[in-house]
């Protein structure tokens, strides 16, 4: 019961499958998952968290990149059967094609520079929030 809940949960939510969809062809950096995803390193950080305790995908670190794929043959089978069911269900679902065209063109920038502009873009966001906090 408790592998099943956990699957379900993981499906739960449109950002945890967006997330996987793209994985069934290769591996990601999570930093590529973000930008797709457009939404924050800690929120990304935290569905992945989720995929993985529910062992829908794997993770390894190579120097501080993270690195995402599905999940191999040694995952339970219902692990299995949950991810072939999203895949027959979305794969030709108008938000899984947008998003595949998006990562094509994330895929043309080495995780490096994507790293990089995502660092940019929260250290800027952070120095917003303190200007306006001194303006208030």
């Amino acid at each position: 019961m408790r592998e099943f809940l956990e699957i379900t949960r993981a499906l739960s939510d449109e950002n945890r499958v967006r997330a996987l969809m793209p994985l069934r062809s290769r591996e990601l950096c999570v930093c590529q998952i973000i930008e797709l995803l457009g939404l924050a390193p800690s929120t990304v950080s935290k569905h992945m968290a989720i995929l993985k305790q529910a062992r829908l995908v794997e993770s390894r670190k190579n120097g501080r990149w993270i690195y995402y794929r599905l999940a191999d043959n040694d995952a339970p089978s219902a692990v299995s059967e949950a991810i072939e069911w999203v895949f027959r269900q979305l794969s030709n679902n108008a938000t899984t094609r947008q998003d595949a065209k998006h990562l094509k063109e994330i895929l043309k920038h080495k995780p490096l520079e994507l790293c990089k502009r995502q660092r940019e873009k929260e250290n800027s966001s952070k120095q917003g929030n303190l200007i306006r906090v001194d303006t208030v």
